[in-house]
Parts: structure tokens; C-alpha cells; sequence
């Protein structure tokens, strides 16, 4: 079975990634390939950060991998928080604190439609192709839920009543950004086998 790095070193994405992959692949999360870096996101583009993940591990490994970047795009607020989604609140990565900010810079919004965007980077035998997923939905007033992360709790796909925090990770597939392009990932690995 094809072996991937996924150059990432958040749990929760490489679980959702396995989900949609299934057998088909064998992903190594950075951790199991040894690699011990947080690899900087300094671009303001989904994927040219995207890149940066997938060309950093494969510089280092000289093995096939992917990077993803995943922005939310609030059109209330000119598609913030975007590129700047992890760390919107500040450098240290809060959940709760990218959550309260967003709902604050929103609390005079009546516009509340929003989008889930995924770009992911693989980099096969040296040549780098990209994948997009786009999730569209609206953002809630409060948070509900205890599932996912990140703005799970206040983001509702469009076509569910559901936030993505009170879905399973199962259900979560059905909609996700990340499963669309995964889905297209997939569909080009398969065709190179």
C-alpha cells in the first residue's frame, strides 16, 4: 500500500483524512515519520501555504506527501479570517479565542454566509498538483456542539441543521471541505496506479 507524509501536526485533520482515504493509502502523520517541525504558513494565499507544507517535507524526506491549508471565508467580513484562520485571535492557536473574535466582529452582521476552503499540495515523484474543497454555510450567533475544531462549533453547512461540532466525524464527512478535496486527491491516486 502507497505511503503518504501528511505535513501536518494537527491530530484532528489526520483523523478526518483517514476517514476519507479508508484503505486505500497509508498516511504517516509527522510525528510517526520523525519529524519533529512546525512548518511556518507565511504566505497569504491558502495554497501557496499549502505548498510550503508539502515542498518543506518533501525537501526533508525526499518521500511523496501533502500539505493542506484550510481557511474560513466570512463575506460579512471581507473574506476574514481566511489565510489568518489558526491564528486569527492571536500567535497561540485558541479555538475559543478565534470563536469570540469572529462572533465579535460579526455581532452587527445580519449577512451571516460563509465558506470552508481547502486546498491541499501533494507532491508525487517530485511534481506538485493541488486539490480544492469548498464548504459554503452560515455562521451562528453562538457556538453548539462539542465535536471537531476550530470553528466547527458556529458553522453550519449548507443543507444540514447541524453545526459541524454536534456531527459526527462520519456525518462531518458528508459536507466537509476537507472530504471534497480528499475526494478529488483520491480520484488523481487512483489513476496513477
Amino acid at each position: 500500500m502507497e505511503e503518504l507524509i501528511f505535513a501536518t501536526n494537527n491530530q484532528h485533520k489526520v483523523d478526518e483524512i483517514r476517514m476519507a482515504l479508508g484503505n486505500i493509502f497509508t498516511i504517516i502523520t509527522l510525528k510517526e515519520a520523525g519529524i519533529d517541525i512546525d512548518i511556518p504558513e507565511p504566505h497569504n494565499t491558502l495554497e501557496a501555504n499549502a505548498k510550503e507544507k508539502s515542498s518543506t517535507i518533501n525537501r526533508l524526506t525526499r518521500k511523496n506527501c501533502f500539505g493542506e491549508d484550510t481557511g474560513l471565508e466570512v463575506d460579512a467580513l471581507s473574506g476574514e479570517p481566511g489565510v489568518k484562520s489558526a491564528r486569527y485571535a492571536g500567535n497561540e492557536r485558541s479555538f475559543k479565542a478565534n470563536i469570540d473574535k469572529l462572533l465579535d466582529n460579526m455581532k452587527r452582521s445580519v449577512n451571516r454566509s460563509a465558506r470552508f476552503r481547502t486546498v491541499i499540495s501533494l507532491i508525487i515523484n517530485g511534481q506538485e498538483t493541488q486539490f480544492e474543497g469548498i464548504c459554503e454555510g452560515v455562521i451562528l450567533y453562538e457556538p453548539r456542539g462539542e465535536n471537531g475544531f476550530g470553528y466547527d462549533p458556529v458553522f453550519i453547512p449548507n443543507g444540514s441543521t447541524k453545526t459541524f461540532a454536534e456531527m459526527t466525524i462520519k456525518e462531518k464527512g458528508i459536507f466537509s471541505h476537507r472530504q471534497i478535496a480528499m475526494s478529488k486527491l483520491i480520484h488523481f491516486l487512483q489513476g496513477l496506479k
